[in-house]
């Protein structure tokens, strides 16, 4: 289990964002956020919480429902992924580059 100051429970979570549990089970079941369990204590990662925040504006704010966020979530993963991959690719070519001087 990762140290507890990498986590906030998910009790703490819910009550500071206002939301009930049952949404961030759902999240949960749909694999978009990971539920860290200590016995009886259940806990987020800190690093979930800038995705928690986001998941919360789409579901509340703009009433997108369940299906629609976990398509989104994952589009916004595959997203992330390209832009990493475009970043590892520029670093080659500016090797590569470098290389011909």
């Amino acid at each position: 289990m990762p140290e507890t100051k990498e986590l906030v429970t998910f009790e703490a979570c819910c009550s500071y964002y206002h939301i009930e549990q049952s949404f961030v089970y759902s999240l949960y079941e749909y694999g978009l956020i990971e539920i860290i369990s200590d016995g009886e204590t259940r806990y987020l990662r800190n690093t979930q919480l800038q995705d928690l925040e986001k998941f919360i504006r789409l579901y509340y704010e703009l009433g997108i429902n369940m299906e629609g966020i976990d398509a989104i979530g994952h589009l916004l993963q595959k997203v992330q992924h390209m832009q990493e991959e475009i970043t590892q690719l520029k670093n080659k070519l500016r090797l590569w580059k470098d290389e011909d001087y």
